[in-house]
């Protein structure tokens, strides 16, 4: 019974569940609106318990190939000054030597070339409609083609059609961190290298981040805004003119960086958010990854706690006679580790982009702290909080599934 899964998403999330479900004996669907698993983009993190699924799925070899290896971040004053250098592990609350940081393409990639002669993948394609019929989910295609499915997943981002079309409206799962951000690439003629340098003014950052010295640069503009942005989601023209209104700059390379919103042809607009709800399933629907439970980006953890989250979906599946109880048992033994990940965006938000003088100057002693002697905690008792973070990173112990 539940033997044939449609899988909406083909990012982080949806692989990795279709890899263990198909590891089950499961027939597995994953329909992905893009054209093909995406590649290149910024790097992600995997760290704690998600080291371990990756090792349990044997990706550990073709991980550590990709692994970028940032040596550093470094933090500059308004006027470009550096005001300390850290490893980013004291930032972050990483396991130096431990921790997978690869490009989100790369895990992507390990995570399909596993299953891609094993499990049916639908490209150029989204579902249109869902019917749970009670025995079955009958869903129609954005290709007009029709199907049913025993049981059906939705990880598709953030912004998940699946929950919309399920749950309803985004609205009352979102909720908004209060800071926006740009996204893009632009040369690298800055000379960076495997390293990380982050400018702030209060409730402001931008950041260059570099991976080989001969590929471009990942550049970010993040600014406080006390309510989301929404007259500019659908407009890049307005995306690009709240940007550099929120930019006017002269210190360090913050213009160029503007110049290089005006002109990108891969720029990504969005809020910081995250998804919270009262539960991930209903009927024969379920949702994982960032549509069940999106971290955002400022808690670094949103690629592992996907991974996490597939694995033990698959198994509580795989081990359950009935979906309704499985899905029961999963939302039951993730949810804690998952809602203490969400809250490491508190951490992230102080470190990235402190949003007053004040919180910003405290920042400062406290990377200045850590780059000195490995202190973690500033005057005021905020901190980097890694011991904190690493904890929560490895918050839930892996259960086995046979």
């Amino acid at each position: 019974m539940n033997r044939t899964v449609l899988i909406s998403g083909a990012s982080i999330a949806g692989p990795a569940l279709a890899y263990w479900l198909d590891r089950y004996g499961f027939q597995v669907t994953v329909v992905e609106k893009a054209s093909a698993v995406r590649g290149g983009g910024y790097a992600v993190d995997v760290r704690g318990t998600a080291r371990e699924v990756v090792d349990r799925m044997g990706l550990l070899p073709a991980l550590r190939k990709a692994h970028v290896d940032s040596q550093k971040v470094t933090f500059v004053d308004p006027g470009g000054t550096p005001i300390a250098t850290i490893r980013p592990e004291a930032m972050t609350g990483g396991a130096e030597g431990l921790d997978l940081e690869v490009r989100r393409g790369d895990l992507a990639d390990a995570l399909y070339t596993p299953i891609r002669d094993r499990v049916e993948f639908l490209f150029d394609d989204s579902i249109a409609r869902l019917d749970d019929r009670g025995d079955r989910v009958d869903v129609v295609f954005d290709s007009g083609v029709s199907r049913s499915f025993d049981l059906v997943i939705g990880a598709d981002g953030l912004h998940s059609n699946t929950r919309r079309l399920v749950f309803g409206p985004e609205e009352q799962f979102h909720s908004y961190v209060g800071y926006a951000f740009a996204g893009f690439t632009l040369a690298n003629d800055f000379g960076l290298s495997h390293e990380g340098v982050i400018w702030n003014v209060p409730g402001r950052a931008a950041v260059l981040y570099a991976h080989e010295p001969d590929e471009p640069l990942h550049g970010f503009l993040t600014f406080q805004q006390d309510e989301p942005p929404y007259e500019a989601f659908r407009d890049p023209i307005a995306q690009r003119d709240l940007v550099a209104a929120k930019f006017p700059y002269a210190g360090w390379y913050v213009p160029r960086l503007v110049e290089a919103v005006r002109s990108s042809d891969d720029l990504f607009f969005d809020v910081v958010s995250q998804i919270y709800m009262p539960t991930w399933s209903r009927g024969r629907v379920a949702l994982a990854g960032d549509a069940a439970h999106a971290t955002s980006f400022m808690s670094g953890q949103g690629s592992s706690v996907s991974l996490v989250g597939a694995y033990v979906l698959a198994g509580e599946l795989a081990t359950h006679d009935d979906h309704e109880t499985a899905f029961a048992a999963y939302e039951h033994r993730i949810r804690d580790f998952v809602e203490q990940n969400q809250a490491l965006v508190d951490v992230g938000r102080r470190v990235v982009a402190p949003n007053t003088q004040e919180l910003l100057d405290a920042r400062d002693e406290t990377l200045r702290a850590a780059g000195q002697s490995g202190e973690r905690t500033g005057s005021d008792g905020t901190a980097l909080s890694a011991e904190h973070s690493r904890s929560v990173h490895s918050g839930l112990v892996l259960p086995d599934y046979h």
